[in-house]
């Protein structure tokens, strides 16, 4: 019978999660953490402290994200909480039961791995391969792409700058060399990367709609294809006019004896100045259709363009002007009583 004592591990804590977490909550804690921690992205004066944090997440998603592992490590009881100081009982084969006793402090071992971890796992315990040599399909990546009306309606070629993620090339995306985490990566399995892309933007695409680049997204192991880049669109505020669906509204200023005789106005539209004529007695409120001025449909043909009638009270007006309102505001005056 051997008694080892040494320090425990509350990898949940590690990681932020909660016991009950599922392996997806898992592995998106660990990766947010492992970005955050990475040495490589540390002043100086942080380096050591983010190099011990990062042991800790990566030994901690190592057994955490390991079914078995994580087994094991629940079995240590419902008063793994009582105290942090773990006392290991372990016995030879076939001679028994194994038995697990714990309180104390936090600590992390200075080594590759904390004396918990082996002496729980065995130092045989990491996987020293966390990916299959199948050839597995690289993820689907979903960014977003501003874009100003007149780019959503008449489409394009767009060149931007996209960043993402790149098979570490020192651990071939394994996350390990040599029996220890990749120094390059972190674990990780990928490095950061930024490439150019040349976007291919359909005309009228719409807010919110997605446009697919085939075999842009994260790389694939073994072999296996790149997933695809979904470009989120998002349609930029523009001072002019508004997108509904295909419709583009816009609004038109009158001044009121405009709105009153009616007149002839030009009106900016996607496809640029067009004549219109505003009919006698408009009202504020009032919108004109503009036929098919407005983004391509679905299937053919385009929508309309909706311009809506403001009336707008010149700031400055002149003494005859003045007098002019005056006459009306009489007229008006006795229009009501009658």
């Amino acid at each position: 019978m051997i008694y080892l004592k040494t320090t425990f591990q509350d990898y949940y804590k590690i990681l932020g999660v909660d016991r009950n977490a599922t392996a997806k909550e898992i592995k998106s804690a660990y990766r947010r953490l492992a970005r955050k921690w990475h040495p490589d992205l540390q002043p100086a004066d942080k380096k050591k402290e983010a190099e011990e944090m990062f042991k800790r997440i990566n030994e901690a998603h190592e057994v955490l994200s390991d079914p078995e592992k994580r087994a094991k490590y629940d079995r240590l009881g419902s008063r793994w909480q009582d105290g942090d100081e773990f006392t290991y009982q372990y016995q030879e084969p076939g001679a028994g039961q194994t038995h697990y006793y714990y309180s104390g402090d936090f600590d992390f071992g200075a080594g590759g791995f904390s004396d918990f971890f082996e002496q729980l796992f065995g130092r045989g315990g990491f996987r020293q391969s966390r990916t299959a040599r199948r050839p597995v399909r690289g993820q689907d990546i979903e960014s977003e792409i501003e874009l100003t009306i007149e780019e959503a309606y008449r489409g394009g070629i767009r060149s931007m700058r996209v960043s993402g993620e790149a098979i570490c090339a020192g651990c071939a995306g394994s996350g390990v060399t040599g029996g220890g985490f990749c120094s390059r990566c972190g674990g990780t399995g990928t490095v950061p990367r930024e490439k150019t892309l040349e976007v291919k933007i359909p005309a009228g695409v719409q807010e919110g709609s997605r446009i697919r680049l085939k075999g842009q997204g994260g790389e694939g192991l073994n072999g296996g294809s790149p997933g695809d880049l979904y470009l989120k669109v998002r349609i930029l505020p523009h001072p002019l006019f508004r997108l509904n669906g295909a419709t583009v509204e816009s609004d038109l200023f009158l001044r009121p004896e405009q709105a009153v005789l009616g007149d002839k106005v030009t009106v900016n539209t996607l496809d640029g100045p067009v004549t219109v004529t505003v009919p006698p007695g408009s009202r504020a409120g009032t919108k004109l259709r503009l036929r098919e001025k407005g983004f391509p449909l679905k299937g053919g043909g385009r929508g309309h363009h909706l311009v809506r009638i403001q009336i707008d009270i010149p700031a400055h007006i002149s003494e005859a002007e003045k007098e002019l309102y005056h006459k009306l505001s009489e007229l008006g005056k006795g229009r009501s009583r009658a």
